[in-house]
């Protein structure tokens, strides 16, 4: 269709969601209100939890997705975008049964790399803050390696089980706070290994860091914002 409108597939979880919407007007060069990017949003956070559903010990949450891709197919939107990294692992089925393109959060967040590459030098160790899934699926490692030919340093396994995961969830309850003290300790441990940048690859980072003014947050690529901009491109490209 000729008119952009974005749809976003969200609930994964509700703050993320709310948190793409607040980028993508702040990325939105605007005098008016009819400047802004045109969105619809799904935003039903009733989704199986993605990390157990990839970890084996909760349902799968793609019939939910699928209900979400057909619903806002129904609106005739122009794209969809999800702002949830880990439910990426089903973004293959919900491209092929959508009328409308998806568009892949780390293809995204690639392009923000690569325009802050050309700014400054591209770091040679990016550290990469995301669920078990989201680095298992290795959409980041392979596109940090093959386009930027960078190495990523990941947590361990002890820094997933002590820091990310209860940050992660900390968060999820709006406990920002605490959320944002364990993900800062874990993002500084990335540094301490060698990390010159980091990829906030879990939407409920961005929001835990802010909350804490981490430090940490002026050498961090936001995968959000980088959706956000994505958005905006496709707007003015209308």
């Amino acid at each position: 269709m000729s008119t952009t409108l974005i749809g976003v597939l969200g609930g994964m979880g509700p703050l993320a969601t709310v948190d793409l919407l607040h980028k993508i007007v702040e990325e939105t060069p605007a005098s008016r209100d009819q400047d802004h990017v045109p969105v619809v949003v799904w935003n039903v956070p009733q989704v199986p939890d993605r990390q157990q559903a990839l970890a084996g010990t909760g349902e799968s949450p793609l019939p939910m997705l699928l209900h979400a891709v057909r619903q806002l197919n129904r609106l005739s939107v122009s794209h969809i975008v999800v702002p949830c990294n880990t439910a990426h692992h089903w973004f293959d089925a919900l491209a092929e049964t959508s009328d409308a393109p998806l568009v892949h959060m780390a293809d995204a967040t690639l392009h923000a790399l690569t325009h802050a590459a050309e700014i400054k030098a591209s770091p040679r160790k990016i550290g990469l803050i995301a669920t078990h899934g989201t680095l298992n699926a290795g959409w980041y490692q392979q596109r940090f390696a093959t386009r930027l030919c960078a190495e990523t340093v990941v947590p361990d396994e002890q820094e997933m089980a002590t820091l990310f995961v209860p940050g992660c969830y900390a968060v999820k309850r709006g406990e920002l706070s605490l959320g944002g003290q364990l993900l800062d300790r874990l993002a500084a441990q990335l540094v301490a290994r060698g990390a010159e940048s980091l990829v906030l690859a879990c939407t409920e980072v961005p929001p835990a860091l802010h909350a804490v003014a981490s430090r940490w947050r002026t050498i961090s690529i936001d995968p959000t914002r980088a959706l956000a901009q994505a958005c905006v491109r496709l707007w003015q490209q209308r």
